[in-house]
């Protein structure tokens, strides 16, 4: 099991790198992915518990999200995105997605909700 491991889901090559040097650079294990047909396997042969999920380019449903919270509960899902609406993803919003950003994420505040899952070993639950 990898300790502080973080996905980061994005499919804006720049954008995750950027993320992924944050996260390496405060002791976290970063693995970038850019669809979520590859995070379903990984998920299953790991321990994660956190996921950054770019909302701008990735395409989820509540469906996804809710089905990934099923088979995972454990999972914390910190979405971020440009938009400061998302009416399709109300459910998600209101039940599986723990925190939402702002675009461009602010490193301290994501790095505070990371410190609450990993640190305090707390499960965000909204």
């Amino acid at each position: 099991m990898k300790e502080k491991e973080v996905i980061v889901l994005d499919s804006d090559t720049t954008h995750s790198q950027n993320l992924v040097s944050f996260l390496k650079d405060n002791s976290y294990t970063a693995t970038p992915m850019s669809s979520l047909a590859n995070m379903d396997c990984y998920m299953a042969e790991t321990d994660c518990r956190a996921v950054v999920l770019n909302l701008d380019n990735i395409t989820v449903t509540n469906k996804i999200l809710r089905d990934l919270k099923r088979k995972k509960p454990s999972i914390n899902i910190i979405a971020h995105s440009k938009r400061q609406f998302h009416p399709e993803l109300e459910e998600a919003l209101r039940e599986y997605i723990s925190v939402c950003l702002a675009e461009p994420v602010d490193t301290e505040e994501l790095g505070y909700w990371l410190n609450s899952i990993y640190e305090n070993n707390n499960t965000l639950d909204v």
